[in-house]
């Protein structure tokens, strides 16, 4: 079967193709510390066979936190605890990523400096942002580009950049957010600016050699807003410094999404053939048919499952199990193989 068959990006070699994608916890504490909770959680999941796990969004910039118990990578003393995470995921064969995250406009933090892009508040539980001076961009790039480093010295697989679901990056990169004037408002070139100055500035500490996944949003949902096509133009013009592309929707509005099973995966399988990136598949997905039929008619290289993987850490074992495919389980775990 295609779900557990090895694939190989990069110099990324995964075993299978399901993934764990970053799924906020809110269980640290205003130092942005890895906490018992995150250790049993994500080694939870390795047991459980995922091929790849990224960790849930973790904030470059304290005023880049989505909530007060949002994990931290803004500094140094906030690498112990990450690189004791990675080092016990790695020891059951499960690759490990890192979502790099600033919230922008939607930091829940009442106390905190929030900044975006234009002065426009998420909706009335938010405060108004500031405005972001040219030294603020560059401060925040900065962040990115440290947080990179953070991330090699905690030794993760991958990295991957958060410019999806209304947080600060998918903020200039859409024209509902972004109403600024200078180089990095106004035309698709310069609302992508930001990003692709993210992107270069870390591309100057992290390896060639481990993967860069860029998680983008597709569509906003509303008219103006980035939709599939515009989506395509901005993944082209930055495709040179990424690996996989890991595809979902919405987040930066208020909108109606028409949910169902599968619901986004449309949308990866446009964006692997017009722009010719590995891309990870995500939405709704629950059963091992629907994995296959992804995998099978070559609409993504990887799969994504969120909810499923919080309801079912051993989703990979029982369906190996299920399916009678003979896979590495963890030792202690042998005897509910036979």
């Amino acid at each position: 079967m295609l779900t557990f068959q090895p694939i190989k990006i990069n110099n990324l070699s995964l075993k299978n193709r399901i993934v764990m994608p970053p799924m906020c916890m809110y269980s640290s504490d205003d130092s942005g510390l890895v906490k018992e909770f995150h250790k049993v959680h994500y080694i939870q999941r390795a047991l459980g066979g995922v091929g790849l796990i990224i960790q849930e969004a973790t904030s470059v910039e304290k005023r880049g936190r989505i909530s007060e118990n949002d994990l931290g990578i803004w500094e140094d003393n906030q690498i112990e605890g990450l690189k004791d995470l990675v080092a016990n995921l790695k020891k059951y064969d499960t690759k490990v990523a890192i979502q790099l995250a600033h919230a922008g406009r939607k930091c829940g933090v009442r106390d905190e400096d929030i900044i975006s892009c234009s002065a426009i508040n998420f909706n009335d539980d938010y405060k108004t942002a500031r405005e972001m001076t040219t030294e603020d961009i560059k401060a925040v790039i900065e962040s990115f580009k440290l947080a990179a480093s953070r991330a090699l010295e905690a030794d993760y697989d991958a990295i991957e950049i958060h410019a999806a679901h209304g947080y600060l990056i998918h903020q200039f990169l859409s024209p509902i957010t972004n109403h600024r004037d200078d180089e990095y408002g106004g035309t698709l070139v310069n609302r992508v600016r930001f990003l692709r100055d993210i992107l270069t500035s870390v591309h100057e500490v992290w390896p060639n050699d481990r993967p860069i996944i860029l998680r983008v949003s597709a569509s906003d949902y509303v008219k103006d807003g980035i939709d599939i096509y515009m989506m395509k133009d901005i993944v082209n013009q930055i495709k040179d410094l990424i690996d996989i592309l890991h595809v979902s929707s919405g987040g930066l509005v208020l909108a109606p999404i028409n949910l169902f099973p599968g619901y986004q995966v449309k949308f990866a399988e446009y964006l692997k053939e017009e722009t010719g990136l590995p891309t990870i598949a995500v939405g709704l997905i629950t059963n091992i048919e629907q994995v296959e039929e992804i995998l099978g008619n070559n609409r993504s290289d990887l799969v994504a499952l969120g909810r499923e993987l919080l309801r079912n850490p051993n989703w990979v074992l029982n369906n190996a199990k299920l399916n009678d495919v003979r896979i590495q389980y963890p030792s202690q775990y042998l005897r509910a193989y036979k």
